[in-house]
């Protein structure tokens, strides 16, 4: 889908200012491996984009170490939690990951939830995140509305975001574009990047 076709959700537009934006990589794994190959390519090029113009890039991974860490999702989940140490707790061989970019380890929805990625993000200076990955209406969401309320400013990817279908996908740039984050996709990222 082009980001033309989510054009008609946008209730405000503004550019993602390179001085002071971060990328947000979100839960990019093995696991989620069926949601996350298909958006690989614009995810990477995603990331390139963010390189160039000097953009922190910093990935989560979400996985889990105890049974005192499952939280709801022990239960929401039924136990199919995604396990410290497994391959499908590591990120895609073919992801865009360089050694000194920061990985986040989470255990829930939220990439702020415990995890430092706040404080890491205000001592860097980052006053706005471009939220990438999967799923779109899980952590991508959980995580763009946590950052829109410790107030970062939010850009969501319509086309480096993926979930199980279009309709939840759907849902979530509306819910976004309503009242947390403004959509942007590859193409106008370039666009956006290449004129500054």
């Amino acid at each position: 889908m082009s980001f033309s076709h989510y054009s008609k959700y946008e209730t405000r537009n503004r550019n993602p200012n390179p001085k002071s934006c971060a990328l947000l990589v979100i839960d990019m794994q093995n696991y989620f491996s069926s949601m996350a190959t298909p958006i690989l390519h614009n995810i990477n090029t995603t990331i390139s984009l963010c390189r160039r113009a000097s953009i922190p890039v910093i990935f989560t991974r979400h996985l889990h170490k105890s049974p005192s860490d499952y939280g709801m999702l022990g239960e929401w989940c039924s136990g199919e939690l995604v396990f410290h140490g497994t391959p499908e707790a590591e990120l895609l061989a073919a992801l865009d990951v360089h050694e000194d970019d920061a990985v986040v380890e989470k255990n829930t929805y939220s990439a702020f939830r415990n995890t430092g990625l706040e404080e890491k993000l205000v001592e860097m200076g980052v006053e706005e995140v471009i939220v990438t990955g999967v799923m779109t209406n899980v952590c991508c969401e959980t995580t763009a509305r946590e950052a829109f309320i410790r107030g970062f400013r939010v850009f969501f990817s319509t086309d480096a975001t993926a979930t199980l279908d279009e309709d939840l996908h759907e849902a979530t740039l509306k819910n976004m574009a309503f009242g947390f984050a403004y959509l942007l996709d590859c193409q106008k990222l370039k666009q956006v990047l290449s004129s500054n």
